[in-house]
């Protein structure tokens, strides 16, 4: 059965920073991108970084460009999310993703339970 779950998520003032962590089990993690989503209220899913298997490859939101790190440890199967220079619109349910890699030979794509962030202005 896969898993991921997140985990840092919480309460932080404007301009602080949390790392979100997601610990992946029962799939083949070298194999998957790794993505972070996140979603507010009345809102869509909004894609905020993504991260490729050896990590030679990241995506950023503009909305967090240069705020935002994402990174992945596999010895671990967990990919890190910091958020750093925290803003009120920053707050949001966040989500982890794995989905296939270009030219992987496994199918599924696997979401976390998610985790709350807030940003107190």
């Amino acid at each position: 059965q896969v898993q991921l779950v997140e985990s840092g998520g919480g309460l932080v003032q404007a301009g602080g920073s949390l790392r979100l962590s997601c610990a992946a089990s029962g799939l083949a993690f070298n194999w998957y991108d790794i993505g972070w989503f996140r979603q507010t209220p009345g809102k869509e899913h909004e894609s905020v970084a993504s991260i490729t298997p050896t990590g030679d490859s990241t995506y950023y939101a503009n909305s967090v460009e240069g705020r935002f790190t994402i990174s992945r440890n596999n010895g671990k199967n967990t990919v890190y999310l910091q958020l750093n220079s925290l803003k009120p619109e920053d707050t949001a349910v966040y989500y982890c993703n794995a989905r296939p890699a270009a030219g992987a030979g496994v199918r599924g794509v696997h979401w976390g339970q998610g985790i709350q962030v807030t940003v107190s202005s």
